[in-house]
């Protein structure tokens, strides 16, 4: 079954061309594939699919991936375009399907970008204090807009939510209580929400 899940010749043309596996770089068609991928896994019952944009440290001539301590004009500009277009379609693909009820899409980033540049001039250093996290499909709000950050996007300050209560949200949506989850790890029980993660109940559904 999974030579044949991995066969994307069988998706009808309006599929490639929403998607876009036939434009752009060739970073947007391998993303567009995946993105396509992603949803076959999901059709066949797939309880966990992770879709990884940005993950080419080489690039040749520049970096190809969202760390951008350089020139990030131009590489978040090249990153937008590779996954704009695939992923807005397997978000619409999924909801066509009626997928997107009991699909939970999760897109986040482990940091944001400082609002100044770096001493060179074209780049942006790591920001853990204030990045985006988008939610959506199963159990979520649609339209909705949860937290602000200060008016110069350096620290959250309206609503500010912390990794954990991102964490205990995902897994509340899931069905699962994030204080009775826990893991071993290091000789101790350990929780992904440590002892201060809670549901943020203002983004569900």
């Amino acid at each position: 079954s999974v030579p044949e899940m991995m066969d994307l010749s069988g998706e009808p043309d309006f599929i490639h061309s929403e998607y876009g596996t036939q434009d752009g770089t060739d970073l947007k068609q391998a993303y567009a594939k995946n993105c396509i991928l992603a949803r076959r896994l999901v059709e066949k019952g797939v309880r966990v699919v992770q879709l990884f944009n940005g993950s080419d440290p080489s690039g040749g001539n520049g970096i190809t991936n969202w760390d951008s301590h350089s020139d990030i004009l131009k590489t978040h500009a090249m990153q937008a375009e590779i996954m704009d277009q695939p992923t807005a379609a397997l978000i619409r693909d999924l909801k066509r399907r009626g997928l997107l009820e009991h699909t939970l899409v999760v897109w986040c980033t482990e940091f944001g970008r400082m609002p100044f540049l770096q001493s060179n001039g074209t780049g942006r250093d790591h920001n853990p204090d204030t990045f985006t996290c988008m939610l959506a499909g199963a159990g979520v709000k649609q339209g909705f807009s949860y937290g602000e950050s200060d008016e110069f996007g350096y620290k959250a300050a309206v609503n500010p939510v912390e990794v954990y209560d991102f964490n205990a949200t995902i897994l509340h949506l899931l069905g699962l209580d994030h204080e009775r989850l826990s893991y071993y790890h290091n000789g101790l029980e350990r929780r992904l929400t440590n002892v201060h993660g809670h549901v943020i109940n203002e983004v569900l559904a």
